[in-house]
Order: structure tokens, then sequence, then C-alpha cells
């Protein structure tokens, strides 16, 4: 029987990540280290109201970038100065668990964030609640998107969610992981 298929982000999470949050923290448990619990790729369209061959495109794109189907969002109620009616489409949503999550957030690291001009780390703010969001202009640092083929450039955010409540504990697990924050926080 072949070996099923391990993400190498989560071998290190169980064989190094851990150990070092545990001596970090000083938790006794494991069960007390803080997982990434899922990550929450969002893309805001409002000019898809005008535009039905963007919403398109767009999802097309974010399928790509995630390997799994992303999901319209709809507006929730009428804004008459954007001409906007209450359930028109207006945005996409993919929300990754598990090893498609690091499978992504590898790629996120290792190729698509490096490829950023001007790419000197990530800021570390928080939601103070232990999730972090990462806001990303142009869809084409993936390096699934095909640049020829692109009609408008889009950005996207990028939730990191962790079991964590506290933004130390979240900051500390994600570095672990290899995001590249700006500055190391002083404690």
């Amino acid at each position: 029987m072949a070996a099923a298929y391990v993400p190498s982000l989560k071998t290190k999470y169980k064989e190094q990540i851990v150990p070092a949050l545990m001596k970090e923290f000083g938790y006794k448990s494991v069960m007390q280290v803080p997982t990434l619990e899922k990550i929450v790729i969002n893309q805001g369209l409002g000019q898809a109201v005008a535009d039905k061959k963007l919403l398109e495109t767009a999802q097309e794109e974010l399928t790509a970038i995630t390997g799994q189907k992303a999901v319209v969002t709809r507006s929730k109620k009428d804004i008459s100065n954007f001409k906007l009616r209450k359930g028109m489409p207006i945005g996409l949503r993919v929300t990754l668990r598990k090893d498609r999550m690091y499978e992504f957030l590898e790629r996120l690291i290792v190729v698509s964030l490096p490829r950023i001009r001007d790419f000197k780390g990530i800021n570390e703010k928080f939601d103070g609640r232990g999730n972090y969001t990462l806001g990303v202009r142009e869809q084409i640092i993936f390096p699934e998107i095909d640049i020829d083929k692109i009609s408008k450039i889009l950005g996207m955010e990028i939730t990191f969610v962790t079991s964590s409540e506290r933004d130390e504990e979240a900051y500390a697990l994600l570095k672990e992981f290899g995001l590249p924050f700006k500055n190391a926080k002083k404690n």
C-alpha cells in the first residue's frame, strides 16, 4: 500500500513548530498549542455590477489559484449610490482547510510573496483575536495566473484563522510557518 501524501508544512507543524511553541509559551499539553484552522481568500468585485464577464474570469482565476471552486458572495442590501441591489454578485470567497490549506500556504510563502515588486515583508497587524489578514494588490503574483490572459488586475484579502485567542501566540505560529513579517516583534 502506498503512503498517503502529507503536505510538508503539516509535517513541519507536527515535528518542529509544536515543540518550539510549547517551549516558547510554556504549554503543558500539545493540545494547548495554537493551530491554523483555515485560510479564507476573499475578493471584492464592486465593478462586477456593471461588467458580468469580470465575475466569471475572476472566479476562474481564484479557482486556479486555490485549487478549490470560488463561491460568489452577494450584496446584503440595496445601495442606490453604487447602483447596487440586494442579492447582486459583488465578490468571491474560498475557504481552505486541512491539506489544501497547507499546500496553499506553502505556495504563498515560497513562490508568490517573493514575486511581489519591492517586497520587504508583510505587516504584523492582527485583529486582536489571533487572526491575521494579508492584503494582496495583484493576482498576478500567483504562478497559476497567465499574465497574457488577464483582463483586469484584481486584489484579494487572505485571512489566516488560528485557534489562538491572543495575537502573540498567533504571530509566533505564523512566523514559525515562515510568513515573512517585516521585523520581529519585541516582547
